[in-house]
């Protein structure tokens, strides 16, 4: 049995779209295991995450893993563009 989910991402800016989207792409590329696989597609300000997956626990988790990371991805970015604004401040 396969199991399938879509999840669509609407993102507040494209440069934030762009930053998930490089760091999920070697993700897809060469999947951890062979029970599930992703296909990403952006269009505009979203992100289409495709899953497919052996059955529903590899699905399960193979979401949790791909929304843990885009997650990181966006506190990473927030953390990088705020580093900056301090560096400008202290730098004044």
């Amino acid at each position: 049995m396969k199991a399938q989910a879509v999840i669509r991402l609407n993102f507040s800016s494209e440069k934030q779209l762009k930053v998930v989207l490089e760091a999920l792409k070697p993700e897809t590329r060469i999947p951890p295991t062979r029970r599930s696989k992703v296909q990403i597609t952006s269009e505009g300000n979203s992100l289409t995450l495709s899953f497919e997956a052996t059955d529903t626990s590899a699905l399960r988790a193979a979401i949790n893993s791909y929304l843990r990371f885009t997650s990181l991805a966006i506190n990473v970015e927030r953390l990088m563009e705020n580093a900056g604004k301090l560096h400008y401040i202290f730098n004044e």
